[in-house]
């Protein structure tokens, strides 16, 4: 099934098939138009060889009369060979009554007709015919028989049968080759693309020698995906230099802050030394929030670095942590989690998408209630909750950067972290949703829909 599938779906293996269907259809064409001209001559070579025949017949008739016309028919019956095109002849009288010929009665033919008609021998066999009106008491039909004609139509249609056969696989063969060798080199272009790395960049410059079209397609792919790389590269070393010089001030201004925290005796001054370090330490977290998202958007479908990851085990090992807490808080955190489900990934990454779908789980739960964690295989991540749920008018965007959810008053935090769930899950392959339900959030982690 897998493979009738890409077959459906390969350019290559359509055309081949194509090609396979237009060299049968043409060599059936070929075979209808020889059929149906050795046909037409020799039905004409025959109607030539009957009036030959019929005129012969006609002049013995008119030279030495219906007993020599008798005479002259069983000397050629018994005169012709048998493994030809055997000639056949019937001399009858007004009533039918047969005078000479070795057909047995005269046939549904009109005597005057003049035209050649099929007619079935008594032998079983098949001939064609023509008559004539001798006189008013005597009648003459002349047949040949054309087995001849059926033994070269069938010799045809077997060589035709055979030379088919073998064009097709001709073309199926040629055509395979050509399509695998096609596909080997666009495959070679997609794998540059779903994992732009320098072993897979070399393979596509070393693939490509300048002699059609597929190769300067796959100069110009290899030259847009190095661009693309020097890009990334230049927009994570720019974004990673301008975290650093926002990050330092911030650090060095929140040690400042302590100092001046620890010398003051003022509660009121110490309050707000203590609001301004809680305001930088959001900042800190919302650039750090920011860095994780851009960087993992643009990883998106980069197969490196990632490598197997016991999901199970992991959700596991978070579920326990959270459990823990939970319970001092008087909430309630429910596992229901499916063992070896391994999933390629970052474990760094997909620690952070758990732990912030817990967190913001938690957020809005008011004491009392329950947070489940479900994980199954496909892999197929549940976090819901039984707290106030999403506004209706919030759930288009709630997966959108600086998008706070007003489950409940007094929810803090910059409106990043299911942002970066996306962004994570993205990078997975993976796609976050919010699911409709009754009470409560339900967000569900699955794999993405193929194209």
């Amino acid at each position: 099934m897998i493979h009738l599938v890409a077959i459906r779906h390969s350019i290559f293996a359509q055309i081949v098939l194509w090609a396979i269907f237009t060299a049968a259809e043409i060599t059936f064409g070929l075979w209808l138009l020889t059929d149906s001209t050795i046909q037409r001559t020799n039905h004409q070579a025959l109607e030539r060889a009957i009036d030959l025949d019929m005129a012969g017949m006609v002049d013995i008739f008119a030279s030495g009369g219906a007993e020599e016309l008798s005479k002259r028919i069983s000397d050629r019956l018994a005169l012709q060979p048998r493994n030809g095109n055997t000639a056949h002849y019937l001399l009858v009288d007004a009533q039918n009554h047969r005078i000479a010929g070795d057909i047995k009665g005269w046939p549904a033919l009109r005597p005057a007709s003049g035209n050649v008609a099929e007619i079935r021998l008594d032998n079983g066999g098949n001939a064609f015919a023509r008559t004539t009106q001798l006189d008013p008491e005597l009648r003459l039909l002349v047949a040949h028989e054309h087995h001849d004609l059926d033994v070269l139509l069938r010799q045809v249609a077997l060589a035709f049968l055979s030379g088919g056969i073998l064009a097709v696989l001709a073309v199926a063969l040629g055509g395979w080759m050509a399509a695998r060798r096609l596909a080997g080199r666009i495959e070679r272009i997609n794998a540059a693309f779903r994992q732009p790395d320098n072993s897979a960049l070399e393979d596509l410059f070393l693939d490509a020698g300048g002699r059609d079209e597929i190769d300067e397609l796959t100069i110009h792919s290899g030259n847009a995906l190095v661009r693309l790389k020097r890009l990334a590269a230049a927009h994570r070393e720019t974004t990673d230099h301008v975290a650093h010089e926002m990050r330092t001030p911030l650090m060095h201004l929140d040690n400042r802050l302590v100092k001046a925290l620890a010398a003051t005796p003022d509660a009121e001054t110490a309050a707000r030394i203590a609001d301004a370090r809680t305001e930088i330490r959001g900042i800190i977290r919302m650039l750090e929030s920011l860095l994780d998202i851009a960087a993992s958007e643009a990883r998106r479908g980069d197969r490196h670095g990632l490598a197997p990851v016991d999901l199970s085990l992991l959700a596991a090992r978070l579920g326990e942590l959270y459990a823990d807490s939970a319970e001092e808080t008087g909430r309630a955190l429910k596992l229901d989690i499916e063992p070896q489900v391994i999933i390629e990934g970052e474990e760094m990454a997909l620690t952070r998408l758990i732990t912030n779908l817990l967190d913001n789980a938690f957020k809005f739960v008011p004491a009392g209630g329950t947070v489940w964690l479900v994980l199954r295989k496909g892999p197929k991540l549940i976090v819901s909750d039984d707290g106030p749920g999403v506004p209706e008018d919030q759930r288009e965007t709630i997966f959108e950067k600086f998008s706070k959810g007003e489950r409940s008053a007094g929810s803090d935090g910059a409106g990043l972290g299911l942002a970066l769930c996306r962004a994570i899950a993205e990078r997975h392959h993976l796609k976050i949703t919010l699911v409709p339900t009754d009470k409560g959030a339900c967000f569900s982690v699955s794999p993405e829909t193929k194209r």
